[in-house]
């Protein structure tokens, strides 16, 4: 284990109590930082979803391009937003439009015989967004992917060696924040061959308040 939990809940526990009460409920997140480690190659990168144990407070919105049958399906699911072939031609036809789409949801899961046609029309738009949608088998039930997605997060570093990630909100309690956040440190620990020469600091902050340096 790269971080203890004893650790994380002492640095969150007070990173809360450093923040200032506000009209909105903060997000708490995880700054971690990289070394050792030459990003400019695609293979060091991250670019993995997250599945986290409590969820991360609220839940996150998903899209689903869809057809038919899996159109009713994905209503019924909740699916934050429904889009269509139809939706994504004119999407395609109004970039200021498709891009307010692509900003207002977190995941998007597609039809596979439509990657196709998303790739072509909405890839600039998505891709540099991190938003490509994952393909789902034709006419299969998006609901069980829609609810593991609500409660996940994206890591992507690019060609950085900092990522930032949501773990919780500052309602939650601390050691459930910090199961969300060992989760997050296990891709880490699970994506390098010497993961503790690769793992330089880790802090942790609410969206307003200082960070608190973990390691």
């Amino acid at each position: 284990m790269l971080v203890g939990k004893d650790e994380l809940v002492k640095a969150i526990n007070e990173a809360i109590s450093k923040s200032k009460g506000r009209k909105f409920t903060e997000t708490v997140e995880m700054a971690v930082n990289l070394r050792n480690v030459d990003m400019k190659k695609p293979e060091n990168r991250i670019d993995t979803i997250v599945l986290l144990p409590h969820g991360v407070g609220k839940p996150r919105k998903v899209g689903v391009f869809a057809r038919g049958e899996t159109v009713i399906k994905a209503r019924n699911a909740n699916a934050d937003v429904v889009l269509s072939p139809e939706d994504i031609e004119a999407l395609s036809k109004d970039k200021r439009k498709a891009r307010k789409v692509a900003n207002s949801v977190d995941f998007f899961i597609a039809e596979a015989p439509l990657m196709p046609e998303i790739g072509k029309k909405l890839g600039s738009i998505l891709g540099p967004r991190g938003k490509i949608p994952q393909p789902i088998p034709p006419l299969s039930d998006p609901k069980p992917i829609i609810e593991r997605l609500r409660s996940s997060v994206k890591i992507r570093t690019r060609d950085k060696t900092t990522f930032h990630v949501p773990v919780g909100v500052k309602t939650m309690k601390p050691d459930a924040i910090a199961d969300n956040a060992l989760e997050v440190l296990k891709v880490v620990e699970n994506k390098y061959e010497n993961p503790s020469l690769v793992l330089k600091s880790v802090y942790v902050k609410t969206t307003m308040g200082p960070a608190v340096r973990v390691i």
